[in-house]
């Protein structure tokens, strides 16, 4: 996913932006799970850790779900910039 700049924008500011949030949780899940490697992981509602087992399936199965659903949001932003040059490219002809 591209970098996005935290700066205010006219279309609102990136504080405001879902899909930023959703690639800042993604690189904090992926940063925790490196940084409990061997060790279980606390969850804040439930009294047993996420052990081995769990953690395998955040790696496996969550991350590339957030990530194919970044890559989706790539897509669709990618269709609205051509179709939005495409746009100014026929008006200025």
């Amino acid at each position: 996913m591209a970098t996005h700049s935290a700066a205010a924008s006219a279309f609102g500011r990136a504080q405001e932006d879902p899909f930023l949030l959703l690639q800042s949780c993604s690189a904090a899940i992926a940063w925790i799970l490196r940084s409990h490697a061997g060790r279980p992981l606390r969850r804040s509602w439930i009294e047993h850790p996420y052990g081995e087992e769990e953690i395998t399936l955040l790696e496996e199965e969550v991350l590339p779900a957030i990530q194919q659903c970044l890559a989706r949001v790539d897509a669709i932003d990618a269709a609205l910039a051509a179709e939005q040059e495409a746009s100014c490219h026929l008006v200025s002809s």
